[in-house]
């Protein structure tokens, strides 16, 4: 899908520009905090934490609110309580979108959801009435620069991942979901640490949209995105060639 391989690469901009706000610490420190919970403090035997502490290191958090963060999940220095929530809605142009939250008040930000998807000529809808158009997959994100794509191709296929595409400055390795750790062990075993990781929605139908549409929708997920309550936004939008360079053209 061509469409969404630029689709890709656009968000793959978004995300290192959000990256730069405060706010990323606080939603990066609430999944190590559930990470932590659900699977223990151990990295090496928590696959989740571990991903979960390469986006922190990403993002320059310090290593005194990383253990602070597993500690408070294991007993030794707090007692946040997150749940994790997903919610689903349509955007301007039949876009269809997946939000995954942590929240300690679900009311709140089920409440700050449909304000934002109506604000933004949206529609939050009910559990699973747009999942059926995306499946869930392991990714793995490695900088173009760590090794040539066919030599990724290969280790990725060994490691039992589903695919590996290759394009402009990152290489994308997909697995079933079941498969993501083993693969992601091995992986690192010969690459390093990937630069991001973890289980995402994929789109398999896709929504394509004008230009209007397209940036009604993007200032949605940005509306969304800022609410420290969640932790990824995935849309099926997908634009043409001549809309998709004005749009990068436009930051």
């Amino acid at each position: 899908m061509a469409g969404h391989s630029k689709f890709k690469n656009i968000m793959h901009r978004k995300g290192t520009q959000d990256k730069k706000r405060a706010k990323i610490f606080t939603k990066v420190q609430r999944e190590i905090t559930v990470a932590a919970k659900l699977g223990g403090g151990d990295p090496s035997a928590n696959p989740r934490l571990r991903s979960a502490i390469v986006a922190a290191r990403e993002v320059n958090m310090p290593n005194d609110r990383i253990k602070r963060a597993i500690d408070s999940a294991t007993g030794a220095g707090g007692t946040e309580n997150y749940e994790e929530v997903r919610y689903e809605g349509y955007g301007p142009g039949g876009a269809a979108l997946i939000v995954d939250v942590l929240t300690d008040n679900r009311n709140r930000t089920a409440a700050e959801m449909r304000t934002a998807f109506t604000k933004h000529d949206g529609n939050l809808g009910e559990s699973n009435s747009v999942s059926f158009m995306f499946e869930r997959v392991g990714q793995i994100v490695y900088p173009a620069a760590r090794a040539p794509a066919e030599k990724m191709f290969e280790a990725a296929v060994e490691a039992g991942a589903n695919d590996c595409e290759s394009a402009g400055e990152i290489h994308e390795i997909t697995t079933s979901p079941a498969d993501f750790a083993a693969a992601r062990d091995a992986l690192e075993k010969k690459f390093g640490e990937p630069e991001r990781s973890g289980l995402v929605w994929r789109p398999t139908v896709m929504a394509p949209v004008g230009r209007e549409q397209a940036e009604s929708v993007m200032a949605l997920i940005e509306a969304l995105e800022d609410n420290d309550d969640v932790q990824t936004v995935t849309c099926n939008f997908e634009v043409s060639d001549e809309v998709m360079e004005k749009l990068l053209a436009a930051g």
